[in-house]
């Protein structure tokens, strides 16, 4: 997995957020410091899922927060300005409700049927994505289901960015695959 990251920030990749959910806090500190050390020697971004405290601690760019993790407001009271912050959305309600909150920028998805989101309902389409970048002024980086035959669709909506996660790391040629997003997506 390492690698992969490495190879995927070569290609270019310039933001690498850190989602392991399920590993001890000393584990997931350690991983957050190679992982910044990466991100800085590749002039990257790296933000952390959820763990403020992790991304204070690292010295990270931002924080990704969960629907049912802690508010942008209390965020900001603990961190100020410091770190950027972006929120998962999951309809066009939570994006605006997000925006309100204080966000830096949202995820909004999944934009297609995935796996990984299921549990979030129904793929919320192109439609939402479109009325979202519309009318909400921070950005908005479309995530869920999203493929190399179908990344110019999304790209069409206006999202400012993707974010994808096994696209890329499943792929057989992880510098090869992150260069064809990065191209498509110019």
């Amino acid at each position: 997995m390492y690698l992969a990251f490495e190879t995927a920030l070569k290609a270019g990749v310039k933001v690498i957020q850190l989602r392991e959910k399920d590993l001890p806090a000393r584990e997931l500190l350690d991983m957050a410091k190679w992982m910044r050390d990466l991100t800085r020697e590749y002039r990257a971004h790296l933000v952390v899922n959820d763990r403020v405290d992790i991304a204070i601690a690292v010295e990270a760019d931002g924080v990704h927060l969960g629907r049912q993790g802690i508010p942008v407001s209390a965020v900001r009271k603990i961190t100020g300005e410091k770190l950027c912050v972006g929120v998962s959305t999951h309809s066009f309600t939570e994006a605006i409700d997000a925006e309100k909150d204080g966000a830096d920028f949202i995820t909004l998805g999944p934009v297609y049927k995935t796996p990984s989101k299921l549990r979030f309902g129904d793929p919320v389409g192109r439609e939402v994505l479109r009325e979202a970048k519309s009318r909400i002024s921070i950005p908005v980086l479309a995530i869920g289901g999203i493929k190399q035959g179908n990344v110019k669709e999304v790209a069409d909506t206006g999202a400012d960015g993707i974010a994808l996660i096994s696209a890329i790391l499943t792929s057989e040629n992880i510098k090869e695959t992150t260069e064809d997003f990065l191209r498509l997506l110019k």
